[in-house]
């Protein structure tokens, strides 16, 4: 027997994601530091010993002074890409280490 309330899980999680604001920013926040690699490809992140997002900048640590110097110059395309995967502004600002 059927009950007449049914609401599928992915109805439900998107439900409880929309309500829980903290969740989901803390989401949003997880794939944009996993955006990382995706975005700007195995190369850049094969040059990347450690990243991690704290207080909306996100830290990023590379072992070459070239690649530092060229994402520098590309740091707000950067953060816009990186709030554009995440699907909400969590980056306001990168720094390069």
């Amino acid at each position: 027997m059927r009950k007449r309330n049914t609401e599928s899980i992915g109805e439900v999680l998107k439900q409880y994601f929309e309500e829980n604001q903290f969740i989901k920013r803390k989401l949003a926040e997880s794939r944009a530091v996993t955006g990382w690699s995706q975005l700007l490809g195995s190369m850049i992140a094969s040059y990347t010993t450690n990243i991690y997002l704290r207080n909306g900048v996100l830290y990023v640590s590379l072992n070459s002074s070239v690649l530092r110097s060229e994402l520098i110059m590309a740091k707000d395309r950067l953060i816009n890409k990186l709030n554009e995967h995440a699907g909400m502004p969590v980056i306001t600002d990168i720094i390069f280490r």
